[in-house]
């Protein structure tokens, strides 16, 4: 599916004031490991990112990240980098693998500071989360991690229902021709709305719609808490990146001009690139050896704590 850019993008190399650190002169690889997906960028010494992927691991961290890490090696058989993960399910990991650890927000932070420094305020949403950052005036982050109402899971648990998955749900809020009020906060309350929508007869398009609209109005009123979303803002995730029409909502939402929607280029992996361009240090590791390393982990080991 195509998604038109909405937003410029400042150039990659854009200089950055990191008080009191200097940025390694190495190839730096960050990791984004989520609830649902792994989010891996590999940038060089100019910060030109060499390799990124974005999938779902299906709960099989190990096994995914893996793949990726094996398609790295191949690519750069004899290569090494800096290497630092992120992420809900990346605690763990890190501490496994003996390589450092972010905190998403800064991850984020960094990323944003970077590549789109013009940003005003960043809406994120994950697998089984959603953030709210506020970067005017010091940054100032939300996330609602206690539940999935709001995140890229409610809406595929909601495109069930309509016997479609998110993408077919975005297709389908294409052609809407009104919206209806849905639950947002818990998926039972949710699907009792869907539900009772079909046996009234309204239409798939309008309920696809009036899904993602409940998203907007989960993010905005649960995470901003009164507090005002201006100026330009930056649409960031997996499912603000491949929904399009759930970015629509929120731009009529919160009525942006296309002077301030923000639409950066690999949104979905920008977490994950955050964490390479706030790797520092000069320990590398070989992308052969950190494939064997995670091979050396008891089989499951990770998987049973990277829920969250």
């Amino acid at each position: 599916m195509q998604i038109p850019n909405a937003g410029s993008v400042e150039p990659l190399n854009t200089p950055v004031d990191f008080p009191q650190t200097e940025i390694a002169r190495f190839p730096r690889l960050g990791l984004d490991i989520g609830s649902t997906t792994i989010k891996a960028v590999l940038v060089d010494e100019e910060d030109n990112i060499l390799f990124s992927r974005y999938e779902r691991h299906l709960s099989h961290i190990q096994g995914s990240l893996a793949k990726i890490l094996v398609e790295i090696a191949e690519e750069f058989p004899d290569g090494a980098a800096l290497v630092t993960l992120t992420g809900s399910g990346a605690l763990l990991l890190s501490e496994h693998l003996d390589l450092p650890f972010v905190q998403e927000v800064i991850a984020a932070s960094t990323a944003v500071r970077q590549v789109i420094p013009q940003a005003d305020v960043a809406i994120e949403l994950g697998g089984e989360d959603a953030k709210l950052t506020f970067l005017s005036g010091g940054i100032d982050q939300r996330m609602n991690e206690t539940c999935a109402g709001g995140t890229g899971a409610f809406i595929d648990q909601m495109a069930v229902l309509l016997k479609t998955d998110a993408s077919g749900l975005n297709e389908l809020a294409a052609t809407h021709q009104a919206l209806y009020p849905i639950a947002s906060r818990c998926g039972v309350f949710a699907k009792t709305d869907v539900v009772a929508l079909l046996n009234e007869g309204a239409s798939r398009s309008d309920i696809a719609a009036s899904i993602f609209q409940a998203v907007v109005d989960q993010t905005i009123g649960g995470l901003a808490c009164g507090r005002a979303i201006a100026g330009r803002v930056a649409f960031l995730g997996g499912p603000l990146n491949f929904l399009s029409e759930l970015r629509q909502r929120f731009i009529e939402t919160l009525k942006l001009t296309p002077e301030n929607i923000i639409f950066p280029e690999r949104a979905e992996q920008f977490v994950a690139l955050g964490a390479a361009l706030s790797a520092h240090g000069s320990e590398t590791a070989r992308f052969s050896d950190l494939l064997d390393r995670l091979k050396n982990l008891e089989q499951g080991q990770l998987n049973e704590h990277s829920e969250s």
